[in-house]
């Protein structure tokens, strides 16, 4: 298992979000660290900044240059594999870089889920919804699957929804927030960046629509945690802190 770590310097909400301190260290150390953790064979930044590969190398990481044309991280991935030559069978963690909560449990457990289902080309992971306020919120992504955890849609909106009493989901269906992070083989991540962005991606602003648009199976781990949300705002930024401080002592 490789982890690779997609990390941009540019944020409209956060600018400079990967060398932000967090108890003394940067966050994209951090996340670094979470992939460390998890056993990983090789642990590559992918970045297409100046600033963070001096950071990331300073503190022992190997990283890779690449484009800043790039609009998602799986199709950064995909210059990282064509650039190192890593082979097609591969299995690659997409461990985004803002990510600095996520269980390097989690982490092993979506590339076990991949290399335990051949036919999935992607491997993802998902945790039950309970609050009726996060279905409600479009910032929260929500997977639906068939009976072998295979996903049918991934959508900002509530789904499943109960047409009867127009309610979300029911006892009879678990609704399921999906977790950002992504396993897959090397070859398909190539297949992946060589293909157009489909309409429902384009609408939805999710990239594992694509993938789904293009007939390709997603199968998803159950996750019986739910890891803490990455950093995207300021207020993010000050969440992460007082967890990290409160761990660190």
């Amino acid at each position: 298992m490789y982890v690779i770590i997609p990390a941009r310097f540019a944020s409209s909400r956060l600018p400079g979000k990967p060398l932000r301190d967090i108890c003394g260290r940067p966050l994209i150390q951090h996340v670094y660290e979470r992939a460390l953790a998890s056993a990983a064979a090789r642990i590559v930044i992918a970045t297409d900044d100046a600033r963070i590969a001096e950071v990331a190398s300073a503190f022992g990481a190997e990283v890779c240059m690449t484009s800043t044309e790039h609009s998602s991280g799986t199709e950064r991935i995909a210059e990282v594999v064509q650039k190192l030559s890593i082979p097609e069978d591969t299995t690659i963690v997409n461990l985004q870089g803002d990510e600095p909560l996520m269980p390097s449990t989690l982490i092993r457990a979506v590339a076990d889920t991949l290399n335990t289902h051949p036919q999935a080309s992607m491997a993802t992971a998902m945790h039950a919804i309970t609050d009726k306020t996060m279905m409600a919120n479009p910032n929260v992504v929500k997977v639906v699957c068939d009976r072998d955890k295979f996903a049918l849609y991934f959508s900002r909106a509530p789904i499943p929804w109960q047409a009867e009493h127009g309610e979300q989901a029911s006892k009879h269906a678990k609704a399921f927030r999906h977790i950002g992070i992504y396993a897959y083989r090397a070859g398909f991540v190539t297949r992946y960046a060589a293909s157009p962005p489909s309409p429902l991606e384009t609408i939805e602003r999710l990239e594992q629509l694509r993938v789904l648009w293009n007939g390709e199976r997603i199968v998803l781990y159950e996750s019986n945690e739910a890891p803490a949300g990455g950093v995207d705002t300021p207020e993010d930024l000050e969440r992460v802190r007082k967890i990290l401080q409160f761990r660190e002592g």
